[in-house]
């Protein structure tokens, strides 16, 4: 495979194309968690990485993501590094620090920016650096790049897109300055160029110098083809060894790295940058299984890859690869909710399909000193990695699932336009349960003691049911389950009513109104659902208007608040853009009278009473857990544990439930 071909940079050879990109992970603030980081990038590095590059560290304490975020401008810290770059060239393996000045992206009250204009993602407006500040700001990245030399790195890479400060120099969007650093687009990236030449002169020749520079904006304001271009030959020119593609700001209203995207969608435009600079170039953005690796490669459209989420999925992603294992990839589902969605929150990075993920220590499995045989009911994600980390440490299983399909909620999940990767995550765990030995038994429904006699355990993850809500009318034939619409049991009309508006009703949303969409699968497709077009100025196609649907679709919600507003902060806002500008309606703060022929009675929070007209009425008004084998346990004294759904039906918790089934075979 060209993907594991080595890369020479002259003065060093990767061993591979595979990069594992930069991502926060919560671990890079304090010196506390330096043993924790270093193992988590070691796992990878004996995972067969080519290079991998760290989480974002500001140059200074004013670039800082937040109040107590990391920054590399002490020597002190530098030399707390080594034991981590040293642990990792064991492996051989490179690594590189990357360097990110925040600007007006910071979450604290002291952020500095170009100029003084707030951005719509962060509470606080920006002050203006006056002259003197950008100088030092620029050595600062120097300094910031000669410590992380001390400190045993292979290189640094520069953060220059995402809308990051050396972005918001370099864009007419944010800079509005009048001395040397703006006005025109020589001006606006000398910030830029002068970091990158002091960096060379102080680091010198034989260092990694990475410099992410955006390709697509996907902003107003944004930069057009040509000065991209213009701007990575200077780059180039400055000393800049390789550059990675940075796609969108982080305030742009287009997603770019949800499960949405198709895979590979912006190579294409790497290409381009590539062909223009001849220098080697990473491809970014949702690229998370080997072959859309290789492909990229193979097509000329990058000299390496870059991968973030898929590592923290599966460590051992490359050396899978590499020994022909990749049906034993763990694959990420870019789903964000324990990773993003974490760092959002303040919170540790993981991962929904890994939970070992920033944990490693924690997660040794070690091989039971007294096997059993465990029975584990249900095949939803609970179920399946249940079954395969008691397998893992030597139990024998066998999993009974009383339907014909396997994934539970997941199986649904996947049928959602944008959710496809889903599938993928059942496929390998049902593989896996496959390699290790273990039995998979459909459509046997297990209803009493006597069928699962001779087991020495029984695992319940048996998951949850619709709940049926007790508005009168609700048993009328046009009214249905949402699990019937998304199995494609039941058809959907034109003129519809979504009896709740949480995740579960806006997945239906989703299914019905693209459910013969490609926008998911092809980057054309996509780009034209979007508005993005790479050969205009931001990337944006001129006048973009969205397309309506031409369905009628109401979701109806009890309390207040906001449509979905349960779902993940990096992936609720595409969902319900997208359902808004299609022209989906929504009421809230409402009580149901009944359910109808005609439609939905409800009565508004202004006292009003209203008919909503509906063909169709879809409930999707939360879940129940499936509990009756409890009581047959607990009758017939068989040792039993409950897991995911079955435990706690309040919200569809994959990422609870998963951890709670790799629990199971904790010591």
């Amino acid at each position: 495979m060209k993907v594991l071909a080595p890369l020479s940079l002259g003065f060093t050879t990767l061993k591979n194309r595979f990069v594992m990109g930069s991502m926060h992970t919560g671990l890079e603030d304090h010196k506390r968690d330096l043993p924790a980081l270093t193992r988590y990038f070691v796992e990878r590095a004996k995972g067969g990485v080519g290079l991998i590059i760290t989480g974002g560290y500001s140059p200074n304490r004013l670039g800082r993501l937040t109040p107590g975020g990391g920054s590399f401008h002490s020597k002190s810290l530098a030399r707390a590094h080594q034991d981590l770059t040293k642990a990792v060239h064991e492996h051989e393996a490179k690594i590189c620090l990357q360097l990110l000045h925040a600007g007006r992206y910071s979450y604290h009250p002291f952020l500095v920016a170009p100029s003084r204009l707030k951005s719509p993602i962060s509470p606080f407006t920006p002050f203006a650096m006056p002259g003197f500040l950008v100088r030092s700001t620029i050595g600062d990245f120097a300094k910031a790049a000669e410590n992380a030399k001390l400190a045993g790195y292979d290189g640094v890479e520069i953060m220059g897109s995402e809308g990051y400060l050396i972005h918001q120099f370099w864009s007419e969007r944010t800079n509005r300055r009048t001395d040397e650093f703006g006005g025109s687009l020589e001006n606006r990236m000398r910030f830029a160029l002068e970091i990158v030449r002091e960096t060379r002169k102080r680091v010198g020749p034989d260092f990694i110098l990475i410099f992410r520079i955006s390709i697509l904006d996907l902003v107003e304001g944004g930069a057009a083809p040509e000065e991209i271009v213009k701007f990575a030959k200077e780059l180039k020119r400055a000393g800049v060894t390789i550059l990675n593609s940075g796609i969108g700001w982080h305030e742009a209203r287009i997603p770019t790295i949800a499960s949405v995207v198709p895979r590979a969608a912006f190579t294409k435009v790497t290409a381009e940058l590539k062909e223009a600079v001849r220098i080697p170039v990473i491809a970014t953005n949702r690229i998370n299984d080997p072959l859309t690796a290789e492909e990229v490669i193979a097509r000329g459209d990058a000299d390496l890859v870059s991968m973030a989420r898929p590592f923290l999925a599966d460590p051992y992603f490359v050396l899978k690869t590499a020994e022909n294992r990749v049906s034993e990839i763990n694959p990420c589902i870019a789903c964000n909710q324990a990773c993003l969605d974490h760092i959002f929150e303040n919170k540790k990075a993981s991962c929904l399909v890994n939970p070992a993920a920033c944990e490693e220590q924690d997660w040794i499995l070690t091989p039971a000193k007294n096997p059993k045989k465990f029975a584990v009911i249900g095949a939803g994600p609970a179920g399946l990695n249940a079954a395969i980390r008691l397998l893992e440490a030597g139990h024998t299983v066998t999993v009974f699932e009383k339907s014909g399909s396997l994934g539970g909620q997941f199986n649904l999940a996947a049928r959602i336009p944008g959710k496809g990767e889903y599938q993928g995550s059942i496929d390998h765990w049902v593989s896996e349960i496959k390699r290790l030995g273990g039995q998979i038994r459909l459509n046997r429904e297990i209803k009493g003691a006597f069928e699962i006699k001779g087991f020495d355990e029984v695992i319940l993850a048996t998951g949850v049911k619709p709940r049926i809500p007790s508005i009168p009318g609700s048993d009328l034939p046009h009214v249905h389950r949402y699990d019937e619409i998304l199995s494609g049991k039941v058809a959907p009309k034109h003129i519809i009513v979504i009896i709740g508006a949480g995740g579960i009703a806006i997945d239906t949303a989703s299914y019905i109104l693209h459910q013969h969409s490609e926008f998911d699968l092809d980057s054309k497709a996509y780009f034209k659902h979007w508005g993005i077009d790479p050969t205009q100025k931001s990337g944006l196609i001129p006048n973009f208007k969205p397309a309506r649907t031409r369905l009628s679709l109401t979701l109806l919600q009890r309390s207040s608040g906001g449509m979905g507003r349960g779902l993940g902060k990096t992936t609720g806002w595409i969902h319900r853009l997208d359902l808004k500008r299609s022209g989906v309606r929504y009421f809230n703060s409402l009580s149901y009278e009944s359910i109808t022929p005609e439609g939905v009675s409800v009565v508004l929070k202004d006292g009003t009473k209203k008919l909503i007209p509906a063909q169709q009425v879809i409930l999707c008004a939360g879940q129940e857990s499936e509990i009756a084998l409890k009581e047959v346990c607990e009758k017939n004294g068989i040792p039993f544990r409950v897991i995911g759904g079955a435990k706690l039906a309040t919200e569809i918790d994959a990422k609870r439930a998963i951890r709670e089934a790799w629990e199971l075979a904790r010591p």
